[in-house]
């Protein structure tokens, strides 16, 4: 046998050692042997690079190389699914599916699972990229991570599989692994992961695929796309990717009937509980792909499918006390700290109180039972109290921030009380840097909360500006943070300084003004000495611009602090003026329209279309009402903004028609965009 067949061999061989081991949970042989296998194939690739396959089993593992993430165009657009709470609800899919079909049909019957959607592209058998739902338009190219994942097949079994195919499914953290997470950062007093989807998402994201082959996520594949499908059946395609190796859960039903249907869902509400991992629904699908054709898509939503989720479970349990933590803003929340209970497949410890109103209005004391329920599954709250300990003192919200010790504040109207000391109130000056290095904001890569606090900790930075005064050498003293790592930072700070004007400005974490806000003012007043010198009465004049941010945009600038902050920032090369070309009209041939966008477009996304509409005089605005000129209308508009635009005699223009209008012309030729899924 020669080298290259060796390598081929044992590639074959550890292949499917993994597809039993991690998809049918039926291991024959041993981990030894496999170890030992794998070994001898690392050997042999090393001593023979000429022979180096991206997709060999010795590359699940990962480097340590970080990367950005390449975005994606889908082929087929990731449209996410309409939800239905009620039997009564399904029975109008039902009759809607039977009236648009006039003929039988038939439902497949699915697990929801509660993870991260994810599409995969193969070529000849052969894994060739891993994209995420993105914006449903575009993803981010993560294949180097997926292939961490070995339920995923990288090379696939046997030989019908079609030349070139898609595979949707959903990458998922089992609840072991999250509370194994969960225990080591509560360990390491870091913050906790919300729910195994956060965390499987975060994993996701992360840079380093070693990093997030410990993690050991997993993932299950539910829809397939292409031209030569094996079957017009959504259920047997299924089967054969199943055969192919990937992993496609066994709760999967045809249904012929609503009664089956309902059958199914009523089982898997209390058996999902015993599910490794989460689940909050049942998906139905129109199992024929031709009448899926058929019925087609909204402009969101698939109308062949949809999803039916389960209620929120709940259950009783003891609160022992409560906390008050401080957000960036300074806005103080209540949390409850709970006596553990089981809900929903996790432990419950915490549940959120919202602020002084809600709190209040439950009367609570130490030693009080509570009803809690996960809302949406995520998020535990308190919904009621149903016994109450009246030896106990009703606990009161306090007065003094639990940080700093200044005296809350409350503005008339809302309902939260506030730390009115922005600065050296320590979570509101973490808060406010993990704000500005946000991806919206900044996007300085490679720094999180858990380094901004590491980074707090040490004193290296207080506030936002000292960001842009680290030095390589203080870095890569510190924990967790390698070489590369440091490198990666100290080029994203760098970077950081191109960020244009808009986005500086939100990234200043000024109070109530957020990213549409941001845009407005800084397109108004063009630079930052501008902004700060205007007054109530001209922020007002601004659209969208109302008195209670006006306020608060004075507010900021009036303090000698944020100042002074704003000079070191411009000191340090930021961008708080507006690029001339941004600013310069192309034309006014819009100007006086006002237009509402709607649907998928394929010659520009929907953000580069305002920023059109800007630059040729007109203005963008977010709902159709009588002031709207015209409805600019890509593949799938939304129906209700279709039906209120005809209702009120406005006109509907393609986005070809569009670009016409302004002279600028499609470009090249647009991926396609048929065959929509989510």
């Amino acid at each position: 046998m020669s080298v290259q067949e060796e390598i081929e061999t044992l590639r074959t061989e550890l292949h499917e050692h993994n597809y039993r081991y991690y998809v049918l949970s039926n291991p024959i042989i041993s981990d030894m042997e496999f170890d030992q296998k794998m070994k001898a194939l690392e050997a042999l690739e090393l001593a023979h690079p000429e022979y180096d396959d991206p997709n060999s089993p010795t590359h699940r593992v990962g480097s340590d190389l970080t990367k950005e993430f390449v975005k994606v165009a889908h082929r087929y657009p990731m449209l996410s699914l309409g939800n239905t709470y009620s039997e009564s609800e399904l029975s109008d899919f039902f009759d809607r599916a039977s009236r648009l079909l006039n003929e039988s049909f038939e439902i497949v019957c699915e697990l929801k699972f509660d993870g991260v959607s994810i599409s995969l592209l193969y070529e000849d058998g052969k894994l060739i990229r891993a994209t995420t739902r993105g914006d449903g338009v575009t993803g981010d190219d993560v294949t180097t991570n997926i292939k961490t994942i070995r339920s995923i097949p990288l090379q696939l079994i046997g030989s019908d599989y079609p030349e070139n195919f898609e595979i949707r499914g959903e990458v998922l953290l089992p609840w072991k692994v999250f509370d194994t997470i969960n225990q080591e950062r509560e360990m390491q007093e870091e913050p906790l992961f919300a729910n195994p989807r956060n965390a499987a998402s975060g994993t996701l994201k992360l840079q380093n695929p070693k990093e997030v082959a410990k993690r050991l996520l997993d993932g299950y594949f539910y829809y397939m796309l292409g031209e030569n499908l094996p079957s017009d059946e959504h259920y047997d395609n299924m089967q054969k990717a199943k055969s192919w190796g990937f992993k496609v859960s066994d709760a999967i039903r045809k249904c012929k009937s609503l009664h089956e249907v309902f059958d199914f869902i009523h089982y898997w509400e209390k058996e999902r509980n015993k599910l490794p991992f989460a689940t909050d629904g049942i998906v139905l699908k129109i199992n024929s792909l031709r009448q899926q054709q058929l019925l087609g898509t909204t402009a969101k939503n698939p109308r062949w499918a949809v999803a039916f989720k389960y209620q929120a479970e709940q259950a009783v349990t003891t609160l022992q006390n409560i906390e008050f933590q401080v957000g960036r803003t300074g806005v103080v929340t209540p949390v409850a700290n709970l006596e553990p209970v089981l809900l929903a497949g996790t432990t419950v410890k915490r549940a959120t109180l919202h602020n002084a109103d809600v709190m209040t209005s439950f009367h609570l004391h130490v030693g009080d039972q509570v009803l809690i329920e996960k809302g949406g599954e995520i998020i535990p709250k308190i919904v009621s109290v149903t016994y109450q300990n009246n030896q106990s003192k009703e606990i009161e919200f306090i007065q003094l921030c639990p940080s700093c010790g200044t005296h809350l504040v409350r503005v008339e109207g809302e309902a939260g009380y506030y730390c009115p000391n922005e600065t050296s109130c320590a979570p509101q000056l973490k808060g406010k840097i993990e704000h500005f290095i946000s991806r919206k904001a900044m996007n300085i890569d490679g720094i999180g909360a858990e380094t901004v606090d590491l980074l707090f900790q040490k004193q290296l930075i207080n506030n936002i500006s000292d960001l842009y005064t680290l030095q390589p050498a203080q870095l890569i003293r510190l924990e967790r943070l390698g070489e590369k790592s440091v490198q990666n930072i100290m080029k994203a700070i760098e970077n950081s300084k191109s960020v244009p004007f808009e986005r500086v400005l939100f990234a200043l974490g000024i109070r109530y003004v957020g990213e549409k806000v941001a845009k407005a003012l800084a397109y108004a007043f063009k630079n930052i000495d501008a902004l700060a010198r205007t007054t109530t009465i001209d922020l007002a004049s601004v659209d969208e611009i109302g008195e209670k941010i006006a306020q608060s945009v004075v507010s900021y600038f009036a303090d000698i602090n944020n100042q002074q902050l704003v000079e070191l920032l411009k000191q340090y090369g930021l961008q708080f003026a507006i690029q001339e070309q941004t600013t310069v009209l192309k034309s006014t041939i819009l100007d006086g329209k006002t237009i509402v966008i709607s649907g998928v477009f394929v010659y520009h996304s929907r953000d580069e279309y305002k920023s059109l509409i800007a630059q040729h005089g007109g203005k963008e605005a977010s709902g159709i009402s009588a002031k709207t000129t015209f409805l600019l209308t890509g593949d799938q508009p939304g129906p209700s903004k279709v039906t209120k635009a005809k209702s009120l005699g406005i006109q509907m223009i393609t986005e070809t028609n569009f670009l016409h209008m302004i002279g600028e012309s499609e470009g090249d030729k647009p991926v396609q965009t048929q065959g929509t899924l989510f």
